[in-house]
């Protein structure tokens, strides 16, 4: 029988570190990801959309692009920049749904329609059908406009998407001239508060609305808790981000009110870069008075919410990406954090109110940077990788299995060059990084997307008979 995540964490493999012997054995001689026996090397393959050897796949493994960046959508507007988190939000045997996120800044006008815009702010959603017959992009259209720094989110169980802001903004700080973050978001012409959450129907907002109990603070990620309706949030700045639950007062109707909480770990003040791997440490949460307070008080500090946490003995992490939740576990990724400053993976377990430390990313690594993740068909975390440092070519999706293996799934072609719908290749997408990867319900489709110059990835394959 195979082993699930849930009874690998609570045989005491990984609390004894002997299910990540060979992960470190491998990051400590600097190499990628290894190549799984059931999977093997990864060779060149082309892109059925474009005839280019975009990505290096397993043998057996096929894809499409979709939405680049400029091409014009179904709704006449066009596909926007900087394809972030997605989520698949409905399928059926004919159709698959996805919103992808858009990290983009600036206030010179929304995307979309300006009359259905939160603010004249650049960020938003896009929502793409996908036809599972053709294998090709069916319709696609503006579904959230006028935010800022969409990054990461989350799919709630009645399908639709929780689209978070990474940004503390307020109309009164953006014209602040000494604030040179705000002249870096070039929020000028902003009109209204933003560092909120949207609940995004996937056919388009009419009159979005933040989630202002969600907290207003850097936004990344989001997993909803189908059982219970908890929805637990990442944050990502640096040094102090917290990670947090929203406990909604009628579960489903995340609107309507509820309790912003910080998690405490027992004994550990701070898991910023000194992190005890396999060590299941104690949690609990403290309650935020103040969710809206993006700012502590004759401040312009965009740290309202953490310090609030922290003042109340909240466990302060270091750039909190992605988090993905099954069978009461959820993992999350510290982008910079650990000793090396190269990323760690966390698993929460909900039930037994531990933590541990699974993974975490040593110097000299050619994997680093963990970002987005989900659970693939099989039960297996594939992980986006964000990579730190100066060699940002050929970037990788990686497995990480039960078993504490770390193993090689997909990468950008590190020698990709030449230009497809006016984008030079050589500078945006070899150097990119991965995003919003995600799978069909039936694990037929994996999809992701390259965040330059903004494009999304179907691939398809023997998903679910081998480790993923």
């Amino acid at each position: 029988m195979r082993q699930t995540r849930r009874s690998f964490i609570r045989s005491g493999l990984v609390a004894t570190g002997l299910g990540l012997t060979g992960l470190h054995a491998c990051v400590g001689r600097g190499t990628p990801p290894a190549f799984h026996p059931a999977l093997g090397p990864l060779r060149p393959a082309r892109d059925e959309t474009t005839g280019l050897n975009l990505l290096n796949l397993p043998d057996g493994y096929r894809y499409r692009t979709m939405a680049w960046a400029g091409e014009t959508m179904s709704d006449g507007f066009p596909a926007p920049q900087r394809t972030d988190g997605m989520g698949v939000v409905r399928a059926d045997d004919h159709h698959v749904t996805l919103v992808r996120n858009h990290e983009l800044r600036g206030s010179s006008g929304a995307i979309g329609r300006p009359e259905t815009a939160w603010d004249v702010t650049g960020g938003g959603t896009t929502t793409l059908r996908f036809d599972r017959a053709t294998e090709r992009l069916e319709s696609s259209h503006v579904s959230l406009g006028g935010t800022v720094s969409n990054c990461a989110g989350g799919v709630t169980p009645w399908g639709t998407w929780l689209s978070c802001e990474e940004s503390v903004l307020s109309p009164d700080l953006a014209h602040h001239g000494i604030q040179s973050r705000q002249r870096y978001y070039g929020l000028g012409n902003a009109r209204r508060s933003h560092g909120w959450v949207f609940e995004v129907d996937p056919a388009g907002a009419t009159d979005p609305q933040p989630i202002t109990g969600m907290g207003q603070f850097y936004h990344e990620a989001a997993a909803v808790d189908p059982d219970s309706g908890i929805v637990y949030l990442t944050e990502d700045r640096g040094p102090d981000a917290g990670l947090y639950r929203y406990i909604p007062t009628t579960p489903g109707s995340l609107g309507g009110g509820g309790q912003l909480q910080m998690l405490r770990v027992e004994g550990y003040p701070r898991l910023t870069h000194s992190v005890p791997i396999g060590q299941a440490m104690r949690i609990g949460w403290v309650t935020i008075d103040n969710p809206a307070q993006g700012n502590s008080p004759g401040t312009h500090d965009e740290k309202g919410v953490v310090n609030q946490g922290l003042r109340a003995g909240a466990t302060a992490f270091m750039t909190l990406e992605g988090c993905a939740l099954r069978d009461g576990l959820l993992y999350f990724t510290s982008k910079a954090g650990g000793a090396a400053g190269k990323g760690v993976v966390f698993c929460l377990d909900l039930v037994r109110e531990e933590i541990t430390v699974v993974y975490e990313s040593q110097a000299g690594e050619r994997f680093s940077g963990p970002d987005n993740l989900v659970f693939s068909p099989n039960g297996a975390l594939v992980v986006c990788e964000d990579r730190l440092g100066r060699n940002l070519s050929g970037q990788f999706l990686a497995g990480l299995a039960a078993d504490g293996s770390l193993f090689a799934l997909a990468q950008i072609n590190p020698e990709l060059a030449g230009r497809y719908a006016d984008h030079d290749l050589a500078t945006t997408a070899r150097i990119s990084e991965w995003a919003g990867v995600c799978f069909a319900p039936d694990g037929a489709w994996m999809f992701a997307n390259i965040f330059r110059p903004g494009v999304t990835v179907a691939i398809t394959g023997p998903w679910g008979d081998g480790p993923v």
